[in-house]
């Protein structure tokens, strides 16, 4: 892609500042949604709760990547908490959605934030983007955060939806939680380690999104997830591996249950995700491994 102007929502998040570091350092103008009033020349005011945007500011924009949503492991899920989780996806991305189809010229592209939770709990079976949404809060969230873009779509925006999986990153997301624990000895598998844990390295899923913006056939659902996901278990070796420490600890179903109420189902669930329309448009991998992303994080 030539010099573009961008717009990215969530830019401060550990996939949104990456993505911005990345567009910045190629020569591309960035302009970043903020939840107040801009103050710099590249911020543009939005308000999701209110399903509001200043699409004066989108004006001149070849693409918007929207990946701003409350955290899913943040908090304890709660009524309340669910809510939020589901109104901050839904209801952001239809703001944006709207206001990217209400502009005279639309940017090209609209590339959304989803999630591999999609497809809810697969167990040992492989799924790519053919499979149907799964049973559950998770699914329902997404399907919902999908059907959002609508509006882009009917002005004739190309829209894409990227799927994430676990991204790899010391820096944040639930990796950044799992790297002190295994640094001090205290890792180890989590219920019975059988289930299936879609990666992906944070450089790689920064790649993708670069990809997904370049790549005109690219629309519809994208899973960003590795070529070759691993069980917990496989995880929790290669954690010890990489940092040479023992996995000695396990963490018990029950356990888990007890401290994260509703969110240890998708803990304890197994996703077997593949990422088949980036690898059938070209895309390809610099840490497709466990190992390798591990390694990744840690330079």
């Amino acid at each position: 892609m030539p010099p573009s102007r961008i717009a990215v929502s969530g830019s401060t998040g550990l996939i949104g500042a990456a993505l911005v570091r990345s567009l910045r350092t190629d020569g591309h103008e960035v302009v970043r949604l903020v939840r107040r009033p801009a103050t710099a020349g590249d911020e543009v005011e939005w308000d999701p709760k209110r399903r509001y945007v200043d699409a004066a500011g989108l004006v001149g924009c070849d693409a918007v990547v929207h990946l701003a949503g409350a955290g899913v492991g943040d908090h304890r899920w709660t009524e309340a908490y669910k809510r939020e989780i589901r109104d901050s996806r839904v209801d952001g991305t239809a703001a944006i959605s709207e206001a990217v189809a209400s502009l005279d010229t639309p940017p090209k592209v609209l590339l959304s934030g989803s999630a591999v939770g999609y497809y809810g709990d697969t167990g040992d079976r492989a799924v790519d983007e053919s499979a149907p949404p799964g049973e559950g809060f998770l699914p329902s969230v997404c399907v919902e955060w999908e059907e959002a873009t609508a509006p882009a779509e009917q002005a004739g925006v190309r829209t894409a939806h990227a799927r994430t999986g676990l991204v790899v990153a010391r820096e944040g997301g639930a990796w950044g939680r799992l790297f002190p624990l295994f640094r001090a000895g205290l890792g180890g598998r989590m219920g019975n380690g059988r289930q299936y844990w879609s990666f992906i390295a944070l450089h790689d899923h920064v790649a993708a999104l670069r990809h997904i913006l370049d790549t005109e056939a690219l629309s519809g659902p994208v899973n960003l997830t590795g070529p070759m996901p691993v069980t917990n278990g496989e995880v929790t070796a290669a954690m010890g591996r990489v940092l040479h420490r023992p996995t000695l600890f396990t963490a018990p179903a029950p356990a888990l249950r007890i401290a994260l109420g509703e969110f240890a189902g998708d803990v304890l669930g197994s996703q077997r995700v593949l990422p088949g329309r980036l690898l059938d448009s070209g895309f390809t991998f610099a840490f497709p491994g466990i190992d390798a992303a591990l390694r990744a994080a840690l330079r």
